[in-house]
């Protein structure tokens, strides 16, 4: 019964982190495209709405606060704002084709980080199933993806410093013996507040692009709000799933909402499919399937073993 209970919330974790991620594109991405609100400021109020719900979360008694040390959650938090701000801008500067793309090398890369500095092994079935994703993506984006060379610095950022970020969350959370939201209750505060020291540098307030400056419409703020709410799921769910999984596993589960967000670029953004992006689409689903076979066979291998002797 435990363990039944333990898979269903598991998939609800998945399905809610699915369509919340889904969903945060696409409002992001009109939200630069319609009305060109300034990417640093739309994160620092993503970071708020995160602190003021975990606020409320924490009295309703949903988690109760751990002391943590501000010293080991700066670096996390350094990396959550690179984590955010990266990906976001190269949403800003490239098509969504172009920004899926460029998250997908986020599980080799964080593959390479657990081989290189965590001597952490992975079997090789379960690497090459990252064969046919990678293939598959390629395949996707040949034809009509076109990197730009901003586009391309920030995409490269977004992924080295999303790799690192993930990895450290699942770190923290078991060096620390804390859950998602006691985690995330010290991070996103402290992130916002890193952000409210440099965007003057960056994204002046004031300017005449600044967020004090434009008269923004209404549906325009509406937007920001719904984003700032779907991002504080977004933030949630993947603290749940790395903790409860692995960053890989994530990752894995990404390039299923990188199929289903190219579908959404196609009906919202006119990004035209062709048939190799339609086989591209089918490997990788291939290669997560795949993938998710596997991890499941390793996960039950010693639970099989124990009961045997």
């Amino acid at each position: 019964m435990a363990g039944h209970m333990s898979r269903l919330k598991l998939a609800l974790g998945l399905v809610i982190n699915l369509f919340s991620s889904i969903c945060i594109v696409f409002l992001n991405k009109w939200i630069y495209v319609s009305y060109g609100f300034p990417n640093m400021t739309l994160t620092c109020m993503h970071f708020l709405v995160t602190s003021l719900g975990l606020i409320i979360c924490e009295r309703w008694n949903i988690f109760y606060r751990k002391n943590l040390p501000i010293s080991g959650m700066l670096p996390l938090s350094l990396t959550f704002c690179g984590f955010v701000v990266f990906t976001n801008l190269s949403l800003q500067s490239n098509t969504v084709g172009t920004y899926q793309l460029a998250k997908t090398m986020t599980t080799p890369t964080i593959i390479c980080i657990h081989w290189a500095f965590y001597n952490k092994p992975y079997s090789t079935r379960v690497k090459a199933t990252l064969i046919p994703i990678t293939i598959g993506v390629f395949l996707n984006s040949y034809y009509d993806v076109k990197f730009n060379v901003l586009g391309t610095v920030y995409a490269t950022l977004g992924v080295l410093v999303t790799s690192l970020y993930q990895v450290w969350v699942g770190t923290k959370q078991h060096e620390y013996q804390v859950n998602s939201m006691q985690l995330l209750f010290y991070q996103a505060p402290l992130s916002a507040t890193l952000l409210v020291f440099v965007l003057p540098a960056f994204e002046p307030p004031w300017h005449q692009d600044g967020l004090f400056h434009v008269h923004w419409p209404f549906e325009a703020l509406i937007l920001v709000f719904l984003s700032s709410l779907v991002a504080f799921s977004v933030n949630l769910s993947i603290y749940w799933i790395i903790g409860n999984t692995s960053p890989v596993t994530y990752n894995m589960v990404g390039h299923f909402k990188f199929c289903l967000t190219l579908l959404g670029g196609y009906f919202l953004f006119d990004d035209q499919l062709q048939t190799n992006q339609l086989l591209g689409i089918g490997m990788t689903l291939t290669g997560i399937i795949l993938y998710t076979h596997f991890k499941m066979q390793e996960r039950e291998l010693p639970s099989r073993t124990v009961i045997r002797a």
